[in-house]
This record gives structure tokens, sequence and C-alpha cells, in this order.
């Protein structure tokens, strides 16, 4: 077990040498990837899809084989699993305590916060008020969010599937718990919405795509059935990027939810569905996955909370990931407090999952003093358009001037490179439980192709990277104990829609590759990542300013460091950035319209 010190208890399993990488500038090459749109991707797809000198082309043209001129990877062997987990050195916490109504309420924001988004708590003092109930909720969302009535709801894009007997039914259940005096805890009746990447039992799964996913024996995945048990009401599954597979959740099969901040950007992707209905208020929970940014991209361009947890932390069995070494799930929210219990819940070790078994339950830090660091790689931070690091600079300053962290300056070897080592990884991994892309969308067609042509060098070489980064990042986590490594979520300030991009798609690996930049690494390493809105700038077009994200990385394990750090963040957007936060104009006021609609039957 590297990486602990010599006669005392193990603190990791599976911890990386801590070794500092080689001492090399940063220095990369612009992508120059042919961008496809409208009718000439639809057929270009066609035409890619079926020529493998083609194929092997654009493979060459985006920058793939660039891992073989690295000579220092000699002196790496591959690291083919980022999963480390710490070791427990105290008694478990069981998960009541996550859900008890007095935590929650000691971490809820103050009702006159401006901008001020529902929490759990709000759901609970209403039910235990007894001037709603769960099942006034859920009737007056299930409107909201169907396809399969006429119209369809209003925001029914940003959903699949709703199964109203199974929500009532949940519903139902929560309610009468209440008037029992017996509630589960503070998700008791509470709304939430899973992304269609896991299993969810009486759901069809097609993870965004026409084809069907579905388990043949049924199955909820783990992660979300702990949610459930702990009472919260699941309104069905969430819209995604097709197969998770870009960064826009452009998506002309299942349709595409816009940014409800502004209708002319998108939500990001791939959990642009669970971005969406946590921005527009509809719910204050939503279940995410994130292979390379997922649930971060999303969440910071609709201004919510997102969490990419450990590698392996959170099960999701009996779900089987198409990128089974970079991808995880994890929660999106609307306010830290939400992400803080979403996540400890759904976080409970699972018997039944080898690698998540071994992590112990999460618990709170403990309250003793500790330096507070936050690490900046400044050539890399710099890259970012001028507006958001305008935006995130203010947020550091905050950090550093008001709250007492210390930042430090810290280089990275071979993040550009890097990138393009998470990027044959974890497109290998998706084409090679994906052979056939007949029906796909036209852009993944494409993708999936082109990965399909990455040789067995260059994914090991891939591998040989993993395990230099990871050793460099054991590096500085020694170096600097509760280090967070900041950098904003993208360097990008959202991404605008192309006019006739959502007929047909748009296949633009240079923007991909951009918004990118900065997410990838802690999907490729393992280590968590959290993210929380800091700012908003202007748009390009339309009205509602467009939200900047702001995003942490921390030691593998160390969830409970950065919702520390989230939670000191959450004070600047609330005290000091100008204006405070922003609710976007689609917002719904959910449980005011429970009340009117709870009213109107009252009154009949």
């Amino acid at each position: 077990m590297d990486g602990n010190e010599p006669g005392r208890k193990p603190k990791f399993f599976n911890y990386p040498s801590a070794i500092e990488g080689p001492p090399v500038p940063y220095s990369t090459d612009e992508p120059s990837n042919p961008v496809f749109r409208g009718l000439p991707l639809a057929i270009g797809a066609s035409l890619v899809s079926s020529l493998s000198f083609v194929q092997s082309f654009l493979w060459n043209n985006a920058g793939f084989g660039a891992l073989r001129s690295i000579k220092e990877l000699e002196d790496y062997e591959p690291r083919y699993d980022p999963t480390v987990i710490p070791i427990a050195d105290a008694p478990a916490e069981s998960t009541t305590s996550y859900t008890s109504p007095s935590d929650a309420q000691k971490q809820a924001l103050a009702q006159d916060v401006k901008g001020r988004y529902y929490s759990v708590t709000d759901f609970h003092d209403a039910y235990t008020s007894g001037k709603l109930t769960p099942t006034a909720v859920a009737e007056s969302l299930l409107p909201l969010i169907r396809r399969d009535i006429t119209p369809p709801g209003v925001h029914s894009v940003a959903f699949l599937h709703s199964k109203v007997k199974l929500v009532l039914e949940a519903a139902r259940a929560a309610t009468k718990r209440y008037q029992d005096g017996k509630p589960l805890g503070v998700l008791d009746g509470v709304p939430v919405a899973v992304k269609d990447e896991v299993d969810l039992d009486g759901y069809r799964k097609c993870m965004g795509s026409s084809r069907d996913y579905t388990r043949k024996n049924g199955g909820t995945s783990w992660c979300v059935r702990q949610w459930e048990e702990a009472g919260a009401v699941v309104l069905g599954t969430l819209n995604m990027h097709e197969l998770g597979l870009d960064t826009t959740n452009n998506n002309p099969i299942t349709g595409t939810p816009r940014n409800p901040h502004n209708k002319h950007y998108y939500t990001g992707g791939s959990s642009g569905g669970s971005a969406y209905a946590v921005s527009a208020g509809l719910i204050p929970i939503a279940l995410g996955a994130d292979g390379g940014g997922s649930i971060r991209i999303p969440s910071s361009y609709c201004g919510v909370y997102g969490l990419k947890t450990s590698h392996k932390r959170v099960s999701s069995h009996p779900t089987v990931g198409l990128a089974g070494t970079t991808g995880v799930v994890g929660p999106i929210a609307s306010n830290m407090a939400d992400l803080e219990i979403s996540y400890r819940v759904m976080a409970t070790p699972d018997p039944d999952e080898p690698s998540s078994a071994l992590f112990a339950p999460p618990r709170p830090l403990s309250q003793g003093k500790r330096k507070k660091t936050i690490g900046v790689y400044t050539e890399w931070f710099s890259r970012a358009d001028a507006s958001v690091r305008s935006v995130c600079q203010k947020a550091l300053d905050y950090y550093e001037h008001k709250l007492g962290y210390s930042i430090v300056d810290i280089t990275i070897p071979f993040i550009p490179q890097g990138q393009i080592a998470h990027a044959i990884t974890i497109l290998a991994e998706i084409s090679s439980c994906t052979p056939d892309v007949k029906g796909l969308t036209a852009a993944n067609k494409v993708l999936l192709s082109i990965a399909s042509k990455t040789p067995a060098d260059d994914f090991l070489q891939a591998q040989q990277l993993r395990n230099l980064l990871m050793q460099h990042l054991a590096f500085l986590f020694k170096e600097y104990p509760s280090l967070v490594i900041v950098t904003p979520t993208t360097p990008n300030p959202g991404w605008h829609i192309v006019p006739g991009d959502l007929k047909y798609g748009v296949s633009d690996a240079n923007m991909s590759v951009r918004s990118m930049e900065y997410v990838y690494l802690a999907n490729f390493t393992g280590v968590p990542s959290l993210c929380f809105p800091v700012g908003y700038v202007d748009p390009v077009e339309g009205e509602g300013k467009i939200p900047i994200g702001l995003m942490g990385m921390a030691e593998w394990g160390a969830e409970e460091l950065l919702i520390e750090w989230g939670r000191d963040g959450e004070r600047w957007l609330n005290e000091g950035l100008e204006g405070g936060r922003r609710k976007p104009g689609v917002w719904v006021d959910v449980l005011e319209s429970a009340r009117e609609m709870r009213g109107e039957s009252n009154g009949d």
C-alpha cells in the first residue's frame, strides 16, 4: 500500500506513490478538428462510419497520437484503475443521522437570502406543519414534467419517463408517514429524479438514445435505492446527451432542454436534464453521472451545485457503466446543504459492490483547526476566457482575504496531454461497448467510429500518463495537506446554441475539448471534485445572464473537505457577490403551486 508512512496503520488502499512529475512547461496545440452540423453532419456521419481510412485520418487529425512523443512515460507503468480507498479509523455513522431534520436545519440557508432556492428542509417543514403533503407536491409537478399528455408538460423536455402510478404510490406512502408522525427523515417525501443512465425498477432505460438498455432482471441502482429508502419520491428519469458522449445535451432523439437562465444556450451535458430540473426549481436534488465533467459542466452552465465523487465510492450496482475507469455517479443540488445530504445518503457502502464496500460511510470533518489551502496552477487557470477568469478570481480573493484560505502556486505536468489520454480512454471504453453505431445520432456515429481506431499502444500510453498524473497529485496532497486544487469549472461562459443545430445535432470537437479542459482531470485520476456558481456574465444572445462555476478537486475520499470548501464558497455567492444569486426566469415555485392546487381542490 503505497503512500503510507512506515510503521503506521495505512491510510489508503491503492494510494499512488507520492512522486513529483517531470518539470515540463505548459504547452498545447489548439485542436483543429472539422466541425460538422446540419444536413452535412447527417450525410458525413454515414460516410465516416463506413470508411475506415476516413476514420483513421480523423483520429490522427484529432491529435490522439500525441502521447507517443512523451519520452518520460517510459518510467511509468500503466495504471488502469484510479480507485483509491481511505481506510477507516473511526466508528461508522448511521445513515439516519444524515437525514436528521435538526442537523439539516443547521445547514439550511436563511429565508431572506437573495435568489434562495427551496431546500429539502423547506419541503420537510411544509409536510410537518401540515400545510402541504408529498402527494400534493407530486400532483402539482406531474403535469409540468410529463411527456405522455397533450400538450406535453412545459418542462417535459428535461424528463424522459414518469410513471404516474409509481410516483403517487411513493408520495402517498410518505404522506401517511407524516400523518402518523413517523417521517423517515428530512428527505421523506422530497421530489427527486435520476439521470437515464442508472436503473430504476419499472422504468425503461435508453441512455438518451433510441436503444433499450433496460436490465432484463430489473432492479434499481444502489445509489437510487438509498434515496428511496430515505423516503425521497422519484419523479422519473431525466434527459441526457445520447450515451453521455458530449457536453451540450444536444439530443435530436429525445429533445434538447434549453438553459433555464437563457434559452439560447445549452444546459451542458451529459446530465443536462438533471441540471435543468434543479435549476428550474422543479426538484432540489437530482442524480447525475460524470465521465468527463457530465455533472459539473451542466451544473456550472445552469448555476447549481454538482459533486463528482471519488471513483467507485458511490455504487450504482447493478448498473453496468459504459466508461468503467472514468465514470461515476453523484448529486446535483440547488444548494450546499442539499448536496451534502444527498451525497451522504447515496454514498452508503454497498456490500454487493467490492470497491464501494471497502469505503467507510461518509462522516463530517472534525471541527479541529487546520490550515485551509487552495492550489492554483496559474498557466492552466489563465487559459479561461477573460470574463470567466474575472468572475472566478473575485471568488478566490474572497477565499483568501475574507475566509482566511492560503493560496499556493502549484504545477501539474502534461495537463493538455492528460486530456488527450482521458479522451482516448473514455472513448475506447464506450466504443468497445458500442461496436454497432446504427441508430445513433449523427454526431455519435462520427465520434465512436473515430474512437474505434485507437491502437492498443496508444491506449497503454494513456494509462501510463494516468499513473504519472496520479503520482504527481499524491505528491501535491502530501506537500499541502487538505489541499483543494481550484480552477474555473469550464473555461468558456456557457455554450451558445447555433440556429439549426437542434434538428440534426452538432459535432464540434474543438468546443467539446475546450469545455472539458478543467473537468477531465478528476475523472482520469479518480479524485473527487465539486463545483458551485460564483457569478454571471452577459450572453451573446437573448435575455438572462450566463452562470459561471468555480471547481475544486481534493484528495481521494476527501468529499467532506470539498463540502466544507463549497459551504465557504456559498458564502461568497450569498454575501460577497454583488447582486447575489440569480434565479432563472422559468423558475417554478413548487411549494406555492402545490398550495394553489391544494386550495383549488379543497375549494371544490
